[in-house]
């Protein structure tokens, strides 16, 4: 299944994985990874037990999994098989879903991201406008990315380079 805002009720607060690209994905791209991670979610479990997991493609490049584990929690293998999973579409489409030492903005509309020191730098230099909203990766609650996911330079993660 796939995460659809109309269908999720807020009051439950699912576990969620961001595994954001470090470019905007093609349509091929998005069109084969969607499938992938249909096939795979279909019979992603736990110990055995079935997982109720979806995933949606985010503003084209974040892909954001998620998992009610209100019905069963996801164990470190089943969150092992899907890092293999993401590796592998990582691997075959260039993605660097795994680099954490990234920063994701947007300014004017334009998602743009770019290694975090340089993004520091930017800050810092002022050739990146601190009016800018912020993604952070770091959320794994569904309630929290609602909430939190993108935020004004200040209030974000980043504010600390403001200074």
């Amino acid at each position: 299944m796939k995460i659809e805002e109309s269908t999720i009720v807020e009051t439950n607060d699912y576990r969620i994985i961001i595994y954001p690209a470090s470019r905007p994905l093609s349509a091929r791209e998005s069109k084969a990874i969607t499938e992938r991670l249909f096939d795979f979610l279909a019979t992603w479990a736990a110990h055995g037990k079935p997982l109720s997991s979806s995933f949606k493609i985010e503003k084209n490049q974040f892909i954001i999994v998620s998992v009610d584990e209100e019905i069963e929690a996801a164990s470190g293998c089943s969150i092992d098989e899907l890092g293999r999973v993401m590796r592998e579409i990582d691997e075959e489409f260039q993605l660097g879903l795994f680099d954490r030492m990234k920063a994701s903005y947007l300014e004017n509309g334009e998602i743009k991201t770019m290694k975090l020191q340089d993004f520091r730098n930017g800050l810092k230099t002022g050739s990146i406008s601190k009016e800018i909203q912020v993604f952070d990766f770091s959320k794994n609650t569904y309630v929290a990315f609602l909430s939190d996911f993108l935020l004004p330079l200040k209030r974000s993660w980043a504010g600390i380079y403001t200074d």
